[in-house]
């Protein structure tokens, strides 16, 4: 916990693509698992429950790196982002309604780009905070 504070927006661009590897390598490893494995319809539920350990680590890292950012649109987006990542896992756990597995790279991308460029531009540093100056 204490390296979220520290580090807020290294650890949620660090979830955020292992989060995205995550769902990418998921369709490979069930491909491989079906010719070896019989009767496996179902996810295993420890690694369906991976999902949620991300949202959790990018719950803190979001909330923390809104604490430090010096922008109020980089706070914004942040939790947007954050939103529609756990809206799409909840979604797709429950199947309350159709959306493409395809859909949840969108928020992951857009954490992990936006967590680099608050790490990188909109900082408070000291009691001073940046205002676009480069």
């Amino acid at each position: 916990m204490i390296f979220i504070k520290q580090k807020p927006d290294y650890i949620g661009a660090m979830a955020s693509t292992l989060c995205l590897i995550h769902c990418i390598a998921t369709p490979f490893i069930f491909i491989v698992q079906s010719c070896s494995i019989t009767n496996c319809n179902g996810v295993p539920t420890w690694w369906g429950f991976i999902d949620y350990f991300f949202l959790v680590i990018s719950f803190f890292a979001v909330y923390r790196s809104t604490q430090t950012t010096s922008e109020k649109w980089m706070k914004t987006l942040l939790w947007i982002a954050f939103f529609t990542l756990f809206i799409i896992i909840t979604n797709e756990k429950n199947a309350w309604f159709y959306l493409d597995e395809t859909f949840i790279y969108v928020p992951a991308v857009a954490l992990i780009g936006l967590h680099l460029y608050n790490k990188k531009y909109c900082q408070c540093n000291q009691g001073k905070c940046c205002t676009n100056e480069g």
